[in-house]
């Protein structure tokens, strides 16, 4: 069985069975023989279907937010606002699809020579726990308009939502088979890639997770697109309107309860700065609310899991161990673990080397722009970096020598509909969103008619 538990208060919400070899095999005949009629629908039909999708999350996003918050602890302003968030991802791909994937002309010297893009089949998604609506379905979205099927492999906690998800597409209309959610544990992963009716695969989560995913669609020449774990830096330079960077800065961090591969978490401040900064920053993460998730004021939640934040309690302690000084938190009781701060954080200790997914956040101090750029490429991660500076030509010398895949300029690293999302180094590769996402699962075909 796999157990769905309430964090905040220990219950067992619901016991799922798991699917055995023959219930994964009928979901997979059932995808495929979906799309050899899906794929043969026109984007105007795909359309009205996701635009149902997009009504069906706003009408019931608080039924949608509530399984959220119960099954992972999100604080339920924030889940709401994941459901929307979903929402608008269905609006965008139902409005732009067809131009995204329409036939490219090419001159050349033949008759008549273009690219058409056109759907793989039956495409594997293996997703979190930490936006288990909004990882979803920025896979879903652009993949189901782009004619492909979809089978969900959510994370063991979260199956809750996985059901909901596929309950959003049935209530919107779309046909029995189109997005399936698999009742299936990890070890079961292998056994669905390998099903040669499974034609590509998508994953985020742990580096671990998604090498082991990689090499199995490798061995089999499935295509893969991995978006794995982060460790942004949030670079506050002495120019920087430091109202503005703090009020960014928390929720960069803190949103979600840290929990989130694109959080800022390793604060860098230029010295100069650095004593108004964090004496403001960690003022601001005291008064952050922490409590039940359920209610509408609370910030700061549980984490998904005990041992999450177990996890965020060692590199803590092994930080403050080689010199690290706690300036608020560092404290756990069971799944919740404070909101906390590190400064005088170096490049050795885990708050800077390490992925921390939780409420914690280390301060690293640097003079020069020449050392800030070293700082923030000193990682194995390469998701995205925010810089905090008024200087334009500054941002212009920086941006070609930063190795991530975003750079935001005085904001928080967000993924969003309309810009391509994903990593580099040990985050990941190809890209989600945008017509870049929307192309990865296709085949891009040269046509040449003499």
């Amino acid at each position: 069985m796999i157990i769905s538990q309430n964090p905040y208060t220990g219950e067992t919400l619901k016991e799922h069975r798991e699917f055995s070899s023959e219930d994964i095999s009928n979901a997979l005949e059932k995808a495929d023989s979906q799309f050899k009629e899906w794929k043969g629908t026109s984007f105007s039909h795909r359309s009205k279907l996701m635009l149902k999708a997009a009504e069906e999350l706003k009408k019931n996003k608080q039924e949608y937010a509530e399984t959220i918050t119960r099954e992972m602890g999100k604080p339920i302003t924030q889940s709401i606002a994941e459901v929307e968030k979903c929402a608008w991802v269905c609006e965008y791909y139902a409005e732009r699809a067809e131009k995204q994937l329409a036939a490219e002309k090419i001159d050349t010297d033949a008759k008549e020579s273009y690219v058409n893009y056109s759907p793989l089949g039956v495409v594997l998604a293996i997703m979190p726990w930490n936006y288990p609506f909004w990882q979803v379905f920025r896979f879903a979205a652009p993949a189901l308009m782009a004619g492909n099927v979809g089978v969900l492999k959510h994370a063991s906690n979260t199956m809750m939502c996985g059901e909901k998800i596929e309950q959003v597409f049935l209530r919107a209309g779309f046909p029995e088979g189109c997005f399936q959610n698999l009742l299936i544990g990890s070890k079961k992963v292998e056994e669905v890639l390998v099903d040669e009716r499974v034609k590509a695969v998508t994953l985020t989560g742990s580096g671990g997770a998604g090498g082991a995913v990689a090499s199995t669609a490798g061995k089999h020449i499935k295509k893969s697109v991995l978006e794995l774990g982060g460790s942004n830096a949030l670079v506050v330079f002495e120019d920087a309107d430091l109202k503005e960077a703090l009020e960014t800065a928390v929720q960069a961090r803190f949103q979600n309860t840290g929990q989130s591969c694109i959080a800022g978490k390793r604060l860098l401040l230029h010295k100069n700065i650095a004593g108004e900064f964090t004496s403001r920053f960690v003022e601001k993460v005291k008064a952050l609310k922490a409590g039940d998730p359920m209610e509408e004021e609370t910030y700061i939640g549980v984490q998904a899991r005990e041992d999450l934040a177990k996890d965020v309690e060692k590199q803590v302690n092994e930080s403050v161990k080689m010199g690290a000084k706690i300036l608020t938190g560092g404290v756990r009781k069971k799944a919740f673990f404070a909101p906390t701060v590190l400064d005088k954080v170096t490049t050795e200790m885990p708050m800077f080397n390490e992925e921390t997914f939780g409420p914690a956040i280390g301060i690293t101090t640097f003079e020069t722009e020449e050392e800030a750029l070293k700082l923030i490429n000193k990682t194995q991660f390469g998701l995205g970096v925010s810089l905090f500076t008024q200087d334009h030509e500054r941002v212009k010398r920086l941006i070609p020598q930063i190795e991530d895949g975003a750079v935001f300029v005085n904001e928080l690293v967000k993924s969003d509909p309309r810009l391509p999302f994903g990593g580099t180094k040990k985050s990941g590769y190809g890209r989600e969103l945008s017509q870049f996402g929307i192309r990865e699962f296709v085949n891009i075909q040269t046509v040449y008619i003499k």
